[in-house]
């Protein structure tokens, strides 16, 4: 599956800008959503070929979240790539139980988010 389409869930606007700008520069298309509920909006308007979605958010956080939405049989195939600052193993190792795909720790290194997104594709 070729990923063209991304939604960037992120409570941070400066994330936000920043995830949008690198991806844009890189081709995608991007959507971004703050909060739980809005990415659930984002999600019914357009299903996005990848979501990278930030852990710490006010609500429902990124754990919870990516548990939801790979268990909508709607958008279990979207996959979805940790984006976070929580760097510990335990963190990494929770995030891949609630369904995402791959993790990824901020600051986000470009390279390395490219080649994990082309791994995917």
């Amino acid at each position: 599956m070729s990923i063209k389409k991304v939604l960037v869930v992120d409570d941070s606007k400066t994330e936000l800008m920043f995830m949008t700008d690198l991806l844009q520069k890189n081709g995608f298309s991007v959507k971004t959503a703050e909060n739980a509920e809005e990415a659930f909006r984002r999600l019914a308007e357009e299903k996005p070929d990848l979501i990278l979605m930030d852990v710490v958010m006010p609500g429902q956080n990124g754990f919870q979240l990516t548990r939801a939405i790979t268990r909508d049989p709607l958008y279990a195939d979207v996959p979805i790539i940790m984006c976070t600052s929580k760097n510990q193993e335990t963190d990494r190792v929770w995030g891949m139980r609630q369904g995402a795909r791959d993790y990824i720790t901020k600051p986000v290194d470009q390279d390395e988010l490219m080649a994990k997104i082309k791994a995917l594709s």
